[in-house]
């Protein structure tokens, strides 16, 4: 399968599932019009640099995807309620810093899910990406930080999952 014919189906895919999801219905004319709709925003999305081709398509990409998402949920669990901590502190515990972080991903969609998995994590802000490295703003930095500190401490959880389903 090509790269082009991967982000067809993919997108032809979340395309129908959000079709289902929004008709509630399984009713064959639901269905028809479904695949003629995901088919035609399949059709006039196609990238031709293959961006979603990206996505492993392997047995276990399934497994690393959920696993990311429960990886994000409680990520983003932990650190709202730091940052909840932090706010109700009257001394306002917070060392603000911007720190560079690398990324292993080698894709465009990777290094976007990581950014994004960053950016909605409270606390945690990415403000550049350039190449392998993210400039992120990052709420409570501990003090002589160095770049693979913040990777480890910032990206890694994600950046392990997102690896098992992305490029």
């Amino acid at each position: 399968m090509t790269d082009r014919s991967k982000s067809l189906v993919v997108v032809f895919a979340a395309a129908l599932l959000l079709w289902l999801l929004l008709t509630a219905s399984l009713a064959w004319q639901e269905l028809l019009v479904g695949v003629v709709v995901a088919l035609t925003v399949a059709l006039a999305t196609r990238d031709p640099g293959g961006f979603f081709a990206a996505l492993r398509f392997e047995p276990r990409a399934p497994l690393h995807a959920v696993r990311f998402l429960g990886t994000f949920l409680v990520a983003l669990v932990r650190a709202n309620v730091d940052m909840a901590r932090r706010v109700l502190t009257p001394a306002l515990p917070i060392r603000p810093a911007v720190v560079k972080v690398r990324t292993g991903l080698a894709s465009e969609l990777g290094r976007l899910l990581l950014a994004n998995s960053i950016t909605l994590t409270p606390g945690t802000l990415a403000v550049d990406l350039e190449g392998d490295e993210l400039l992120v703003h990052w709420v409570d930095c501990p003090p002589g930080t160095d770049m693979e500190g913040a990777t480890r401490h910032i990206a890694a959880g994600f950046e392990r999952h997102l690896a098992g389903f992305v490029r």
